[in-house]
């Protein structure tokens, strides 16, 4: 009897013992949700942007940032009819910067699209200046088009060394990293492609031998 008591307990200190296991992993693996008052935003790393649950969380998370660092008129603008800016504010200089945030996976590269969405917004929010901000890497094709548009990029290094710069009380090299120009500024597609930009147009040459017949006609 008295070994069946000990199998007994030693069976509910097993059972004891997964549950808090399973409850401490779940409590590690909490995600941040967009409107959570439960963290403080110099307490975030890296790896808890990465749980985040979507974008919007990546976007307060940028905001709250942002107000923390002392900007001026810093504005999140709403989940729809954004025109592409999910930031807005004003840097140290008195201009105003529009900022898209992607929030994506580390080895998912961010596209073309938001350098044409942040770049055509800037008029409608009367910005000069626009910024991306990702928690991954950019594409060729997005590197290239926002360095002939000056438009900013922030890439997951960038990220990185602007959330420990932030966690260790250097306010000022996050803003510096912030506000630096571009790393790649080009003059002109003609420049992006080494002088040969005609052969860089990639033409729809049944368009063109169509409109050459109607043009026999």
């Amino acid at each position: 009897m008295t070994d069946l008591w000990i199998t007994a307990a030693l069976a509910g200190i097993i059972i004891i013992l997964g549950l808090l296991f399973l409850a401490a992993r779940r409590l590690g693996r909490r995600r941040y949700r967009p409107y959570a008052d439960d963290y403080d935003v110099d307490s975030v790393r890296l790896k808890d942007i990465d749980r985040m649950e979507d974008g919007s969380a990546f976007e307060m998370y940028l905001y709250r940032l942002f107000l923390e660092l002392g900007y001026d008129e810093v504005y999140k603008t709403t989940g729809s009819r954004d025109y592409g800016a999910d930031l807005v504010f004003t840097d140290r200089e008195g201009i105003r910067n529009v900022v898209q945030a992607k929030r994506y996976a580390e080895d998912h590269p961010v596209g073309i699209g938001a350098v044409q969405e942040v770049y055509s917004c800037m008029r409608y929010y009367n910005a000069r200046k626009a910024i991306v901000i990702a928690s991954s890497t950019y594409t060729a094709s997005c590197e290239t088009l926002a360095g002939i548009n000056h438009v900013k990029l922030l890439d997951r290094g960038d990220l990185a060394q602007m959330i420990a710069d932030f966690r260790a009380g250097r306010p000022e090299a996050v803003m510096n990293r912030i506000e630096a120009e571009p790393r790649l500024i080009l003059a002109s597609w003609n420049e992006a492609t080494g002088g040969d930009a005609q052969g860089a147009i990639r033409k729809d040459y049944k368009a063109e031998e169509y409109a050459q017949r109607l043009a026999r006609k």
